[in-house]
């Protein structure tokens, strides 16, 4: 009995802690966007000048590592849905079968991921540099609001450069795993597209933008955040990198289920079976 009490009793302590943590990194948010409207004392110029820094590291720099994964991932996933579907005699379903896998869940999770790996803990460990070396309280004691100049750019840049890099896998994914699956199974372009076509829906638009968005969101205020939350010491940075990357794919992963979930449970209530 006493081991049960002891389990909800850790387990109430995480629940609340992660409330916590989720409440403090959207009030980050908000703050963040606070401050860069109504505080001009760095002016506009200079914040997107740090914004266009951040697409370009964010966005541009990861176009050959995306470039390949898209490639590797589509062509595989169009490879298997040739062979399998035309198998067993549902060739038809084949753009159902790639929007429902690799538009809705593959290409937002995958690039949410290598952003993570690459921008959100340089993020990061840049800004826990900043901290433990007093490049932050320098800002402050010359009228600048760090949220304004270092995180609100930031998170702007990334959820542009995630959008712009989702939306770049999943063209080079189904036109270049398409044309590199033609060496191994044939298939007519026009079918293929025409099939694509007539599985995307209105809805796939609104869920790429919901998951992407949110997911620019969620990897570049947890850097930032993690980032901000060092004391003093340099040897803390490579702690609250390390915990930016884990909360961040944890968040981004459950967001991206939860997502999902509603989308299909939505769907079956339309269907009748729920």
């Amino acid at each position: 009995m006493i081991k049960v009490v002891q389990t909800l009793d850790q387990l109430g302590r995480t629940l609340v802690m992660q409330f916590i943590y989720t409440w403090q990194i959207l009030s980050m948010v908000y703050l963040s966007c606070r401050a860069t409207f109504l505080d001009q004392a760095q002016g506009l110029r200079t914040i997107i000048g740090v914004l266009s820094a951040q697409v370009y590291f964010t966005g541009f720099q990861a176009l050959p590592l995306i470039s390949i994964l898209s490639l590797a991932t589509g062509g595989l996933l169009i490879l298997q849905a040739m062979s399998n579907l035309t198998l067993l005699g549902g060739s038809q379903v084949i753009g159902s079968f790639l929007i429902a896998v690799f538009v809705r869940e593959v290409a937002p999770l995958l690039t949410a991921l290598v952003v993570i790996a690459r921008s959100g803990t340089a993020v990061a460990s840049e800004l826990g540099n900043m901290r433990a070396n007093r490049e932050i309280d320098a800002l402050e004691s010359m009228g600048i609001n760090p949220l304004s100049f270092i995180v609100f750019p930031r998170l702007v840049g990334g959820i542009l450069s995630v959008v712009g890099l989702s939306f770049y896998f999943i063209a080079i994914g189904l036109i270049g795993g398409f044309l590199l699956t033609q060496f191994f199974h044939k298939m007519p372009i026009q079918f293929y597209f025409e099939s694509l076509l007539k599985a995307f829906a209105k809805e796939d638009v609104f869920i790429f933008l919901i998951k992407n968005t949110a997911s620019g969101v969620i990897i570049f205020i947890i850097s930032c955040y993690q980032g901000l939350s060092v004391k003093r010491s340099p040897h803390e940075v490579p702690q609250v990198t390390t915990q930016a990357v884990v909360k961040s794919i944890l968040y981004v992963t459950l967001f991206n289920l939860a997502v999902s979930a509603l989308y299909y449970l939505s769907r079956l209530q339309e269907l009748g079976v729920l």
